[in-house]
């Protein structure tokens, strides 16, 4: 595959809306492995995911029994941005695709009840659900009325179904994508932009703890045509419990007035990089939204994000250093300053 560099084209992108950013299958195991015994008799939904294509589809069918889901589910939208075996989901047998054929003009629902080793090598994977498929043994594959998005009804009584969802969704909708899993209450692992923790509409939910963020970062997604892309840094969002969101940060630094300069327009000192936060200090502290990705709830209390918190004299404008404006910052206190 050739590789495609270039933060800018992500926001090209969304403008565009054209969201067609694929996981690879590797960023999903390497994140997933983290909560496997909070997948254990659940219902998990895929609901922005082609079960012919989707990666995340692809890990959670060939894990189904060692995660112990008690049921999968996945809908793609319409039409398919990818043929059928352009990921080789389930590899270059044709044979292997349902008799019935796929309605490529529609998007399409599959539902798995079951893993079982039907083709006898010993192992439970994505051939042995197309098997049970042609068997209709347990498991359900069917195009859906609609075009599968998921705010249609279609989509909406899969989700009311489902106790985890996960999936990589449209980045021009994540407002949206992530208002409806509050709504409706579900635990989810999704993927996002970094600046997705700027969004009015998201930070309020980091701030009440309702949302944080996973273990690792993504850079690279595919694209249809089948290359690498490089996009500006994505990190996991979720509400299942991590080990990382109560570990402490380790803090070496002492406050000092000369190193620690105040915003021109907010009260607070600027912190440029998170092992800068000094240990001491006991009032408000402006930090890099990375800060998120150490955070914990216990150690610091969030205060806001620069251009809303309530008592910004510019609201809705950032903050500046010596009339140098910075880039967005969370306010944050140390609950447990050194004496």
């Amino acid at each position: 595959m050739s590789k495609k560099s270039s933060n800018s084209n992500l926001h090209k992108a969304n403008k565009a809306k054209k969201d067609e950013f694929y996981t690879q299958l590797i960023d999903i195991e390497k994140e997933l492995k983290h909560y496997k015994e909070q997948f254990r008799g659940k219902v998990v939904y895929c609901n922005c995911d082609d079960p012919f294509e989707s990666n995340f589809f692809k890990y959670f069918a060939s894990n189904f029994n060692a995660l112990g889901l008690k049921k999968l589910i996945a809908t793609s939208y319409k039409p398919s941005p990818i043929a059928n075996t352009q990921l080789g989901l389930f590899g270059d047998n044709k044979t292997l695709v349902p008799q019935k054929g796929r309605p490529k003009a529609n998007a399409n629902k599959l539902i798995i009840n079951e893993v079982s080793d039907l083709d006898g090598d010993g192992a439970f994977d994505l051939r042995d659900i197309i098997l049970q498929l042609k068997a209709n043994k347990n498991n359900e594959w069917a195009p859906l009325e609609g075009d599968g998005d998921f705010r249609s009804e279609e989509s909406i009584e899969l989700l009311k179904e489902a106790d985890i969802v996960v999936t990589n969704p449209p980045f021009s909708l994540f407002r949206e994508y992530v208002a409806q899993l509050i709504e409706y209450k579900k635990k989810f692992l999704i993927l996002g932009n970094i600046n997705s923790i700027t969004y009015k509409e998201v930070f309020p939910l980091i701030k009440k703890n309702k949302l944080w963020l996973g273990y690792n970062c993504v850079r690279w997604f595919l694209i249809p045509d089948g290359t690498l892309f490089e996009a500006a840094r994505s990190f996991w969002y979720t509400n299942l419990d991590t080990t990382k969101r109560h570990q402490e940060i380790t803090l070496y630094k002492k406050y000092s007035p000369n190193e620690y300069p105040k915003y021109d327009n907010y009260e607070a000192i600027e912190i440029s990089k998170v092992v800068d936060i000094p240990a001491d200090y006991e009032k408000v502290m402006g930090v890099p939204i990375t800060f998120l990705d150490k955070y914990n709830p216990e150690q610091f209390e969030i205060i806001g994000i620069d251009r809303y918190v309530e008592d910004n004299p510019n609201y809705g404008r950032r903050f500046s250093v010596n009339k140098k404006e910075t880039y967005a910052r969370v306010l944050i206190k140390n609950k447990k300053p050194q004496k």
